[in-house]
């Protein structure tokens, strides 16, 4: 495949992912792969940060000072919200895979973001109430 033809693939790509219609389940797919990418990227900073156990615990403990700073906790929390949406989705998955759920598939969908919602605020309220 030449360098052109790629192009012209990739610009066909890029002209139907902005140009297509997407629908609740659309979305749901789309931000299910997102959350995922983003907890992948987690779990290669989480690795990361914990090398400064290899430094001793002095140096562990300067880094865990940083790590309880607003802005990690507004991390933290986002880190949740990628949680959350990611695991009561792959529930909604499993139930219309294996169940009868693509009969309602879109009343799961309506349950999986209110429940969402609902969870990732009263985790808001929880961490960031001492702030």
């Amino acid at each position: 495949m030449s360098l052109q033809n790629s192009t012209s693939v990739f610009a066909r790509w890029l002209d139907v992912m902005f140009n297509y219609r997407k629908h609740s389940g659309s979305w749901a797919w789309i931000l299910h792969r997102i959350t995922g990418l983003g907890l992948t990227i987690y779990i290669l900073v989480h690795i990361i940060a914990l090398t400064g156990l290899l430094k001793g615990p002095a140096a562990f403990n300067e880094e865990m000072k940083l790590f309880s700073s607003p802005l990690f906790v507004f991390g933290e929390w986002f880190l949740g919200v990628l949680v959350m949406f990611h695991a009561i989705n792959g529930v909604r998955i499993v139930l219309i895979d294996l169940g009868n759920g693509a009969r309602y598939h879109k009343e799961i969908l309506a349950l999986v973001y209110a429940l969402s919602v609902i969870i990732v605020a009263g985790m808001a309220f929880l961490m960031f109430r001492h702030l």
